[in-house]
């Protein structure tokens, strides 16, 4: 089950004379990427790598290092710690101490694995949408079951009769959930796929 990050996460290390800065944050777009690239890259530094993953969609660049050296081991920690929705950003201040093609690539690889490692994460559950419809008086009890199971509520429309709701729940957890609604309104909630 891939996960994302629920906030930002760092981490410092120093090898050879060289410092390496390690960044990491969750996103939803290319540009939420790129924003946080450009945000957090420091123009005083030796280089800036990174790599990001958004679904199927991936990008990483060297940033000057030699090719294949920073970027993608940067790419291959994100997928050894299961992350999807990522940015991680390593930022090298050059020590004077050459670390070979070897050396960059396990700085580079190691501080972004070490960073997702120590970063918070949440998992990405897969949504499927339903809807259902409840009296007023139900409305807080459907909430709370909802959350519970890990679903959201993506839109309440209030009506004469009651409140129409449009949810976004896992798979695995919409019985659970429409048994507890049956049981709660004496099988009058449905849910609708």
């Amino acid at each position: 089950m891939p996960f994302t990050l629920s906030g930002f996460c760092e981490y410092r290390e120093e090898i050879r004379k060289s410092r390496f800065i390690t960044l990491a944050a969750p996103i939803s777009s290319p540009a939420e990427a790129q924003a946080f690239i450009e945000q957090h890259s420091d123009l005083n530094a030796t280089h800036n790598c990174w790599a990001w993953k958004l679904g199927a969609q991936y990008r990483s660049t060297d940033d000057g290092e030699p090719g294949g050296t920073a970027g993608r081991p940067i790419l291959a920690a994100i997928d050894a710690q299961d992350c999807d929705q990522v940015v991680v950003l390593v930022i090298r201040w050059y020590g004077g101490i050459q670390l070979g093609t070897g050396g960059l690539a396990r700085a580079y690889g190691g501080g972004a694995n070490k960073c997702l490692q120590a970063a918070p994460k949440i998992e990405l559950i897969s949504r499927v949408p339903v809807s259902c419809a409840c009296g007023f008086a139900e409305l807080t009890l459907v909430k709370l079951r909802v959350a519970e199971l890990g679903g959201l509520v993506v839109e309440e429309t209030f009506t004469a009769n009651g409140v129409e709701l449009q949810l976004a729940m896992g798979e695995a957890q919409i019985d659970t959930l429409q048994t507890q609604l049956a049981d709660l309104s004496r099988g009058r909630i449905l849910l609708q796929r």
